[in-house]
């Protein structure tokens, strides 16, 4: 086995570094994005050619068994504040994995559920957020497919951002004079001008027909929203 890596310590973990379990197409996805934003990763598969695969891409990555708690302190995983369970296929392994991790004290562990009733357990167990990235996917697809949308974010409690073009009744007014949120129940939070990167909406910015916008708001008032013409 692999020694145990060392990054920086700090009191209940280890600073700024993130322990994904898990490899697949799921796990390696959040694990590289990790890494491209220059936070070390630790990488833990039981696959050797998929970690050999990922060597050099990550800060460290190790062939080990996740369901032994033993395999687990070697590493140091104990001294992580943030881990990730990206186990999908094998639901045994992926419930004692995130059962060590929240047994280890670990301040926040994400978890991956393939459906309500893996959810369910891992959310008795203690995980702090279960995730489930097919359907979040699917969700989020279908709604760039029904309407004008360019990007879509839904969070909880029936609250949603949209990045879409400005329907034309907006056009050429002060967000102060268009009324959006009165008309439309949405607040215009921020506007890309072509060529330019995206600055703060303010009741004195005039929407031109080539903007984009950020708008947040109630789910459903943003789709009517962005299907405005």
């Amino acid at each position: 086995m692999a020694r145990k890596p060392s990054p920086k310590k700090r009191r209940g973990g280890t600073e700024g570094s993130v322990v994904v379990i898990g490899l697949g197409r799921f796990g390696r996805a959040l694990a590289l994005e990790l890494a491209d934003e220059d936070t070390e990763v630790l990488g833990i598969d039981e696959n050797t050619e998929v970690v050999q695969a990922l060597s050099g891409s990550l800060t460290h990555v190790v062939r080990a068994d996740s369901t032994k708690e033993d395999a687990l302190r070697q590493l140091g995983v104990h001294e992580f504040d943030r881990a990730v369970v990206a186990i999908g296929s094998d639901l045994e392994a992926s419930i004692l994995t995130a059962s060590l991790l929240i047994s280890f004290g670990i301040d926040n562990v994400w978890a991956k559920a393939i459906s309500e009733a893996h959810g369910r357990i891992l959310t008795q167990l203690g995980v702090h957020h279960v995730v489930y990235p097919e359907h979040d996917m699917g969700q989020r697809v279908a709604h760039l497919v029904r309407g004008r949308m360019l990007d879509y974010i839904e969070f909880e409690d029936d609250f949603a951002m949209v990045k879409t073009k400005p329907p034309a009744d907006i056009i050429g007014l002060p967000l102060s004079n268009s009324a959006v949120r009165t008309r439309y129940g949405i607040t215009v939070v921020a506007i890309k001008r072509p060529g330019e990167g995206f600055t703060y909406a303010t009741a004195d910015t005039v929407v031109e027909a080539d903007d984009t916008v950020i708008v947040a708001g109630r789910t459903r008032a943003t789709e009517r929203f962005s299907e405005l013409q």
